[in-house]
């Protein structure tokens, strides 16, 4: 029997021997990696772990289907294993496209499957850094049983510990679906690209011609389909962004989110001068956001959007408010007057959904006019996605703080926080908006016949006089406040000091939801 100094030298030896297959699919496909403007699976997590973090497991694994056993593919094309972020512990796997293009077989899935069941035993976040030209095809029916494994999981831990997919490179076909399950997705531009069907199959079946890029890249996600949470230029830019997430999840549902010391805004700003007195002049909303939350030591707003060029009509995000880890859920009036569309509602109804999971309260910023009008919406089932920002917000058990700004009208006023959906804070501005319509939209409804009969120089007096009648009886929130729909009409610029003070309040808050197997969300 070898002692123990003889079995490491036999290791040594072994290790020396198989240096270049343990690193990855050799120098001259790693020097192909770094040419198309991507890094190897190694350096990557050198970028983003802590260094000297990083604990690798399932090293020498290969797959049990290569026919030429003399030229064994170590890692199997996917390097997993344990390491840290700001000292925060995480679990990873990184797919290594030097190695048969990262493709997915049986063994490869084995390896994810298994740091994604360590990572809910420990209780950490789990991020994915794909680059994979698919399915295995010489695997066959045990690479689809592989990414069938992998979602199963997705879908299990959704909720139990944050899932973060960084896409760089090529993610095509059944593959998507595992970052389409998990909490946020990271696509890098130029390199990466997501989609079901591809450029060639597109021409053959449709006979139309389009780029990789064109098709799945992250423009596309980012802007149009909403399959992104954020795009950055580089991969360095990407895992900063990254870090900048995980500073603001919890380790798993039961963990606290992570605190820091509260910076106030250096500079207090006048939040009445940021909404115009107007209500239908246009104004940034994100200015509001920024005035409001916790400026970082160099003085840069803690607020880190998510989605930020979809459905930019509404705004969501974290940020933090008197220190505490806080989502943000705000109508942007600068686009598309800040209506509710099926795009916003799907946006907004996701976000509450995360916030809800990992216990971060929502915090409601609300100028509102109503859901955007057309054929179109009505006929692509804003009803249905509608009713998802609607579940989401009743069903959410976090402290959730509603701010009315200026407008709140209709089904909108509803469905963006209300006390009827659980609120435990609504508050109000002395110059907000409440009530079922506008006041000329009201009074045309309401005496439209009256007007009809009147002369045009008449009608024009007439349809003033009745719309300040209107404003001054329905279109203020002192009405909502003297039946309790409105906790307490505040005054702009006490509006944090008040959104902290309910924070506080609601600390230790617990909500328990009817017994039941789960709800039936409108999806």
């Amino acid at each position: 029997m070898n002692s123990t100094h003889e079995q490491i030298n036999i290791t040594t030896t072994w290790a020396k021997k198989n240096q270049a297959a343990l690193e990855g699919g050799g120098t001259s496909r790693q020097e192909k990696q770094l040419e198309s403007g991507k890094k190897t699976a190694r350096q990557r997590l050198e970028l983003l772990l802590d260094p000297g973090s990083f604990e690798e497991i399932d090293r020498l694994a290969t797959s049990q289907f290569i026919q030429n056993q003399a030229h064994k593919e170590y890692t199997d094309g996917v390097v997993t294993g344990f390491g840290t972020i700001n000292g925060r512990k995480i679990a990873i796997y990184a797919q290594d496209f030097t190695i048969r293009g990262g493709s997915l077989g049986a063994r490869h899935a084995e390896k994810i499957c298994k740091i994604m069941d360590m990572a809910a035993k420990v209780g950490c976040p789990i991020i994915g850094l794909l680059d994979s030209g698919g399915a295995r095809i010489d695997e066959g029916i045990h690479a689809l049983s592989g990414y069938s494994k992998i979602f199963m999981r997705n879908s299990r831990y959704s909720g139990v510990i944050p899932q973060i997919s960084v896409i760089l490179g090529p993610c095509a076909g059944g593959a998507v679906y595992s970052p389409a399950l998990t909490d946020f997705i990271f696509m890098t531009e130029h390199i990466s690209q997501m989609f079901i069907t591809g450029p060639q199959v597109i021409e053959q079946v449709l006979h139309e011609k389009v780029t990789k890029e064109e098709l799945g890249g992250s423009s596309v996600h980012g802007t149009k389909s909403g399959v992104a949470h954020v795009i950055s230029s580089s991969e360095e830019a990407c895992f900063a962004s990254v870090k900048q997430l995980l500073s603001y999840l919890p380790g798993n549902y039961c963990e606290a989110t992570p605190g820091i010391t509260s910076f106030k805004p250096s500079d207090t700003q006048d939040l009445q001068a940021l909404v115009p007195e107007n209500s239908s002049q246009g104004y940034d909303m994100l200015h509001v956001i920024q005035a409001l939350v916790d400026q970082s030591t160099f003085d840069k707003s803690s607020f880190f959007e998510l989605q930020a060029s979809f459905a930019a009509n509404i705004i969501t995000g974290f940020a933090r408010i008197d220190g505490s880890v806080v989502g943000i859920v705000a109508n942007q009036p600068l686009v598309k007057a800040g209506t509710i569309d099926i795009d916003a509602s799907c946006k907004a109804a996701r976000f509450i959904r995360v916030c809800d999971s990992f216990g971060i309260p929502i915090i409601s910023l609300v100028d509102v006019p109503g859901y955007l009008p057309g054929i179109d919406q009505e006929h692509n089932g804003i009803i249905r996605h509608g009713a998802k920002l609607l579940y989401a917000y009743a069903t959410a058990t976090v402290t959730k703080i509603t701010v009315i700004l200026r407008k709140a009208f209709g089904g909108a006023y509803i469905v963006m926080g209300s006390k009827e959906l659980g609120t435990d804070f609504n508050f109000a501005w002395p110059q907000a908006q409440i009530a079922v319509l506008g006041a000329k939209a009201a009074v045309t409804i309401l005496h439209g016949k009256k007007l009809a009969q009147a002369s045009p120089d008449d009608r024009r007096e007439f349809q003033k006089t009745l719309e300040s009648e209107y404003q001054a009886t329905f279109l203020n929130p002192f009405v909502a406040a003297e039946y309790g729909y409105i906790d307490s009409i505040i005054a702009p610029n006490e509006t944090r000091e008040h959104v902290m003070k309910a924070l506080r309040i609601c600390k230790d808050k617990v909500e328990l939801l009817p017994k039941k197997k789960h709800g039936n969300m409108p999806l």
